[in-house]
């Protein structure tokens, strides 16, 4: 397990509780009872760190290593899956992954950045920032689950798009441009979920849906905190600051009514606890799809357009 920064005293609480379990007490019921005592210890803690953590320590949990990632929720959430690959165009982009799936009986699409979970696979991934035949084969398979009248749900998980010359070369910008305009002008549901990071246009571009979550300790920004704080300050460590004027964290955006919900995450955060948080999110999508699923496909075409028009007037206030 990675200790963040902030978490003080868990270390050394977690090395105790190993330490007990595999003691030599005689007594079965001595063992039990200091290990609930350190377990409570230990809850408590979190409790009050994870209550009152500022942008910057989410900005910290979001990028956990431990954090699960698309392929996770690919796996735990949802059955049945056939991956579908390449933009028919130029190649495939490992950083972006999707296609079929079922959710409780349901077939949906499934469309998320993946940054892999370890060094070998974080690499073939490119540490989920896609490159533009990424953002094209999400247009792809976004147009075919319209025309089988597929919801599609996207997971968002990118420190923004792939940000080298070979991307720009072959149309970063427009790539990013033409898949948000294939989330606003689709005819079927599509529901977006923050689960990690959500980074300026290569979030967006995958996050244009009639519902927008966020997980608790998820971040969603224009550009990165150390990004900011370059530009505006020339100095990378004044992120932390960056981050409290982004208004990042999914409390700040829920009140801006830039997201809808937010998905709640187990105490101590969803490296600690990722089956609940996935559990968390899988209820949350079945909710927004029953309600979703409701309206005709031009009723839902409008309330897409609709809710980020209403996003600029409100901006312009």
């Amino acid at each position: 397990m990675q200790y963040l920064d902030f978490e003080k005293n868990i270390p050394e609480i977690d090395k105790r509780i190993e330490e007990v379990k595999y003691s030599a007490m005689t007594k079965e019921a001595d063992r039990a009872t200091e290990l609930d005592r350190l377990n409570a210890k230990k809850q408590k803690i979190l409790t009050s760190l994870y209550k009152n953590l500022s942008a910057w320590q989410k900005a910290a949990v979001a990028r956990h290593e431990s954090r699960p990632h698309t392929s996770d929720y690919i796996a735990h959430i949802f059955t049945n899956f056939c991956p579908l690959s390449g933009d028919r165009n130029f190649a495939d982009d490992s950083a972006i992954i999707g296609g079929f799936a079922k959710l409780d009986g349901r077939t949906v699409m499934v469309i998320g950045h993946e940054k892999g979970h370890d060094t070998e696979s974080r690499i073939a991934h490119n540490f989920g920032m896609a490159k533009p035949e990424g953002y094209r084969k999400a247009i792809r398979l976004m147009k075919l689950a319209e025309q089988f009248g597929v919801p599609v749900i996207t997971l968002v998980d990118t420190a923004g798009a792939f940000p080298g010359m070979e991307g720009e070369e072959r149309g970063q910008g427009q790539a990013i441009a033409a898949s948000t305009e294939a989330c606003l002008e689709l005819k079927v549901p599509l529901i977006s979920c923050i689960i990690g990071e959500g980074g300026s246009g290569g979030a967006i571009a995958l996050a244009t849906g009639n519902v927008v979550l966020m997980l608790e300790h998820s971040i969603y920004s224009v550009i990165s905190p150390e990004g900011c704080a370059s530009i505006l300050w020339k100095d990378a460590k004044m992120a932390p600051k960056a981050a409290e004027i982004l208004h990042l964290t999914a409390q700040d955006l829920l009140k801006l009514g830039i997201i809808d919900a937010i998905v709640a995450e187990p105490i101590g955060g969803a490296h600690r606890f990722p089956e609940q948080t996935m559990g968390a999110l899988k209820e949350a999508l079945n909710k927004y799809l029953g309600q979703l699923e409701k309206l005709s496909p031009d009723e839902l075409y409008i309330h897409r357009q609709e809710k980020f028009l209403t996003m600029t007037r409100l901006n312009e206030e």
